[in-house]
This record gives C-alpha cells, structure tokens and sequence, in this order.
C-alpha cells in the first residue's frame, strides 16, 4: 500500500523563511514568530509573485541600456576606443581572444536573458495555476539562483582591467554607463528571484488533488 501525500500546510505546519525551522503556528490567526531565529511565520512568501514581477519588469526595462550604451571606454596616447557589450565581444573575437570572448558573450548576454526569460515562465504559470511539469519549474527555479552569481563576470572584467591598466601612465580604462545599468539588471533579477516563493509552483497540484 503506497503513502499517502501530506503536505506540511494540510499539517498546520510553517516553514520559516530566514532559518528553515518547521514550527506550527500560533492558532487563532494572529501574528507568529519562529521559535529559534524569532522571525515572522508565513506559509507564503508575502506578495511573493507581486514583488518578483517589479523586479523583473524594472531589469527588462535595464536590460536595454545596459546592451546598447558604453560599457567600456579604453584610451591611450596613439587611439581610444568605446565598446558595448556586444561590440566588445566581436572585437575580442576578431583579435584573436575567442576564449574570452565566448566567456562574455554567455556570461553578458546569454544568462541574463535566460534569467529574465526563465522567471517570466515561473511567474506566468504560477499566476495560471498550471499543473505542468511542476519539477521541471521547481529545477529551473534552482538553476536561476545557482547561475546568479556568475552574472556579474562581465563588471568583474571590467574592474579587472581598469585596476591593472591604470597602473601603467600611458593607457586608461573607464567603465561606461552600460555597467551601472548591468548591475542593476543583474541585482534586480536576483530579487526578483529571492522574492519568488518555489512552493507555489506545487499548490495547483494539492488543491487539484483535493478536488
């Protein structure tokens, strides 16, 4: 005889969201905390998909500037140049740095539109309470927070080559205003990842189930 499915919110059970104790809430429907870290209780992240979607709407918007502005400027005595990112990307690739180049091309371009690509389908499925492939969604959730942190490579290059360029007089690096809006995209897309409840993801399924 196989087990029957119990959810820890059908068992009056609370996760909490700083320190992941399993605690049952105070009854009555009052305000709860968590007896350990004392933060407050919640079976759901509150305004979880509200909060998620105005990050992400406000990196979509970013997500413009930061491809078609500055991201670097490099001069010396004898030229200057200024590049996008995708116009740095062909001139690494045209003077022989391919490595680098691909490097920044999925690094720059690839990941942060997949990210925004990838939350727009958790975001707009859990609002249609859809039941499809409910792991698949839960795996690429975790996938978007474990690539997050590779995002920001591209302003890392970029620090990296102004800190050593500067060091010798006769060449300069300045980082663009593409970079400021990078990282506002990049910072955005893990808020709006952070704020994403994956548990919702599952609720269509046990209510389905319920039915």
């Amino acid at each position: 005889m196989s087990a029957v499915e119990v959810t820890a919110a059908e068992l009056g059970l609370c996760s909490c969201h700083v320190c992941a104790l399993v605690s049952r809430p105070v009854p009555g429907g009052g305000p709860s905390h968590c007896s350990r870290c004392g933060s407050t209780l919640h079976s759901r992240k509150p305004a979880s998909v509200t909060r998620s979607w105005a990050f992400l709407i406000a990196a979509y918007i970013l997500y413009i500037p930061a491809n078609f502005m500055i991201m670097m400027s490099t001069g010396s005595l004898v030229s200057f140049r200024s590049d996008t990112i995708l116009s740095g990307v062909v001139y690494l690739w045209v003077t022989g740095f391919w490595a680098i180049a691909i490097i920044v091309f999925i690094a720059s371009i690839m990941i942060p539109i997949l990210k925004l690509i990838a939350i727009t389908l958790l975001l707009v499925s859990v609002q249609r309470n859809s039941t499809w492939r409910p792991e698949q969604r839960t795996k690429l959730y975790r996938l978007v927070e474990l690539v997050g942190r590779w995002s920001m490579l591209d302003i890392f290059v970029v620090t990296l080559l102004a800190a050593l360029v500067q060091m010798q007089s006769l060449a300069i690096v300045k980082a663009g205003p593409a970079a400021v809006a990078f990282g506002a995209v990049v910072v955005l897309t893990m808020l709006s990842a952070l704020y994403f409840d994956p548990r919702l993801i599952w609720d269509p399924l046990h209510k389905e189930r319920k039915l």
